[in-house]
C-alpha cells in the first residue's frame, strides 16, 4: 500500500496544516489516499486544483483521493460531486484523526462523500506541533486563522471562519520545538495575522507575540511575517522594525490598490496615503527594508485614471516583490454584482502591473551588487538574503547560512562568492 501523500495548493498556512494533516492522517492508519489541500483564493487556483484532482486519478486509479482546504469549505458539493473525488473535508475537519478515520469506500454518492461544517461557528484555534515542514529550510508556524474583515473580493473568510489566534505560550513553545529540529528561521503566517491576539486575553499583538519568540528562543537566528495589512501595526512592531536584527527587514503588504474610492469599494482599511506613510516610515527606521505586495488589477468600475493611481503607489513605494493578481469574480462576494471590466482590459493592465513589477526587482537586484548578504540556503540551489533577495547559492547545502559578496545578476535572482559555510 502506499503512503498518504498531501498535495498542498495555496499560502503557507495551508503548507503548516499539510503537516498537520499528513501526522493526523497517520494517527488515523490511512493508506493508499492523497489528499488536495486546495486554495480558494482565485477561481484560478480553484480550476487547478480540479485538474489535478483529474489527472491524479488518471495516473493511478485504485488511490483513494480526499479534498480539504478553502476550496472544499467553500465548494464542497462541487468537489463531492465529481467522480474522481472520493471524500471532502471541511478545514476544522482536515485537522483531526477521527476525520480520517471516516473516510468512505470508493463509489459512494456524493452526500455521503462531504464532511464539511459550519466554519463561522467555530470560536478558538487549537494549537498543533509539528515536528517538520517538509520540503522547507523555513519553518512556518500557524498563529492565527480567520478573518473578520468582509473585502467585497474575497471568499477567504467563508473558508477560514471569524479571526481566531493561537495561544502566545503554544506559539513560543512551536518555535522552540522547530528550533531544536535544527530550523533557523521561522515565519509566522495566518489569514489575518496583524489581527492576532484581539480575541485573547489581554488582547495582545502581533509585535508583542513576535518579541516574545526572540526573547524565548534565542536559537532561532530569522523571524519573517508571511503578510502584514500596514494598519494593523502595533508599536510593538514598530519596535522590532527599529532594534532587533533578527528580525528580517522584509515585509510583504496587503495593498490590493492604489485609488482611494477602489479600496473603499474593496472595504479595505487604507488610503494610498496609508500605505506611502508605513513605507516611509518602516524605511526610515530600517534603511536596508524590501517591500512586496498584493495588487489587483481591474476591479470593477476601476478607471484608467483608478489604475494609473495603482502604478503610482507601486512606484512611490518601490516594491520589488510585485504579486499581481488579475481581478476575477468570486461567486458570492458583493463585488462579483458590481460592474465588471472587459477581460481583456484586466489582462492588459494587469500585463503592465507585472512589467513594473519586473523592472523595479531588476532596479533592485543591481542596487544590491557589491554588497555582503548574511544568506540561508534553500533546497532549490538558492538562497535567501535577510531582505528576502534570491541568490544563486549552486553546491551549498539546504539550510547553510553564511555570508555572500554579491557580484552581480542575472535578471531573476542575485550572483555571489561564498567566503566560508556555517551549518545550519
Amino acid at each position: 500500500m502506499k503512503d498518504v501523500e498531501v498535495i498542498t495548493f495555496g499560502c503557507r498556512l495551508n503548507i503548516y496544516e499539510s503537516e498537520i494533516i499528513k501526522a493526523e492522517a497517520g494517527k488515523a492508519g490511512l493508506e493508499n489516499a492523497l489528499i488536495f489541500n486546495t486554495c480558494a483564493v482565485t477561481g484560478e487556483a480553484m480550476r487547478q486544483a480540479r485538474q489535478a484532482i483529474r489527472r491524479a486519478r488518471r495516473e493511478d486509479p485504485d488511490r483513494r483521493i480526499i479534498v480539504t482546504g478553502c476550496g472544499a469549505q467553500t465548494d464542497g458539493a462541487g468537489f463531492a460531486a465529481m467522480a474522481e473525488v472520493d471524500a471532502v473535508l471541511g478545514n476544522e475537519e482536515k485537522l483531526t484523526a477521527q476525520s480520517y478515520r471516516a473516510i468512505p469506500d470508493f463509489g459512494v454518492a456524493a452526500e455521503e462523500k462531504l464532511r464539511v461544517n459550519d466554519i463561522m461557528s467555530i470560536r478558538a484555534t487549537a494549537p498543533q506541533m509539528v515536528d517538520v515542514i517538509d520540503g522547507h529550510v523555513r519553518a512556518f508556524i500557524q498563529v492565527q486563522n480567520g478573518c473578520d474583515h468582509r473585502c467585497t473580493f474575497c471568499i477567504i473568510p467563508y473558508g477560514r471562519g471569524n479571526s481566531r489566534s493561537v495561544p502566545m505560550g503554544a506559539v513560543v513553545e512551536q518555535a522552540r520545538h522547530l528550533a531544536e529540529n535544527g530550523y533557523r528561521e521561522i515565519v509566522l503566517t495566518g489569514v489575518d495575522a496583524t489581527s492576532y491576539g484581539a480575541d485573547l486575553p489581554g488582547r495582545q499583538s502581533l509585535g508583542q507575540l513576535a518579541r516574545a519568540i526572540l526573547d524565548h528562543v534565542p536559537e532561532i537566528a530569522r523571524l519573517r511575517l508571511s503578510s502584514i495589512d500596514s494598519v494593523e501595526a502595533d508599536d510593538y512592531l514598530w519596535a522590532l522594525i527599529a532594534e532587533e536584527q533578527r528580525f528580517m527587514p522584509h515585509l510583504h503588504l496587503s495593498l490590493q490598490h492604489g485609488d482611494d474610492l477602489i479600496l473603499k469599494r474593496m472595504k479595505r482599511r487604507h488610503s494610498h496615503d496609508d500605505a506611502v506613510k508605513f513605507v516611509e516610515r518602516a524605511r526610515m527606521l530600517r534603511p536596508d527594508m524590501t517591500f512586496g505586495a498584493d495588487i489587483i488589477a481591474g476591479f470593477p468600475t476601476e478607471t484608467e485614471a483608478m489604475f494609473e493611481n495603482s502604478v503610482r503607489l507601486v512606484e512611490t513605494c518601490n516594491i520589488t516583490r510585485l504579486h499581481v493578481f488579475p481581478y476575477s469574480p468570486r461567486p458570492g462576494t458583493p463585488a462579483a454584482r458590481m460592474p465588471q471590466l472587459d477581460r481583456g482590459v484586466i489582462k492588459e493592465r494587469a500585463a503592465t502591473l507585472r512589467a513594473l513589477g519586473e523592472r523595479l526587482h531588476h532596479a533592485h537586484l543591481q542596487s544590491m551588487i557589491g554588497s555582503r548578504q548574511m544568506v540561508l540556503v534553500e533546497n532549490s540551489g538558492l538562497a535567501h538574503t535577510e531582505n528576502f533577495t534570491l541568490v544563486e547559492a549552486k553546491g551549498l547545502a539546504a539550510g547553510t547560512l553564511t555570508e555572500a559578496a554579491i557580484t552581480g545578476h542575472n535578471g531573476r535572482h542575485l550572483l555571489a562568492r561564498f567566503a566560508h559555510q556555517s551549518a545550519a
